[in-house]
């Protein structure tokens, strides 16, 4: 199984969601760990390469998951946000896009 390492504030963000959002994301990211597809996903190349986006709905809303997997024993979630709208804000990329930047 893949560890997964939190960058910046990912986790606290992450732990914020409503417990819906937060259990859809986490059964996502331990289908990424065990190098599973999540379950709705798609590549954001603008943040960085190899960069993807977990897509989860519930009745709270949109929330966001990004995170790159590095090697065949670490993920990176790199952030974790509400989505308000229906393109992904310029700070939610740049932030990602900052984050990627840390990765070891």
């Amino acid at each position: 199984m893949k560890k997964l390492f939190w960058i910046g504030s990912a986790l606290e963000d992450l732990r914020g969601f409503p417990e819906s959002a937060r259990i859809e994301a986490g059964t996502d990211l331990r289908l990424v760990q065990q190098g599973v597809e999540p379950r709705d996903w798609k590549p954001m190349p603008g943040v960085g390469r190899g960069v993807r986006e977990i897509r989860n709905r519930t009745k709270e809303g949109a929330f966001r998951v990004f995170y790159i997997v590095e090697s065949a024993t670490a993920v990176f979630v790199l952030h974790a946000f509400q989505k308000k709208s229906q393109r992904t804000s310029l700070r939610d990329i740049d932030l990602g896009k900052a984050r990627f930047k840390m990765i070891p």
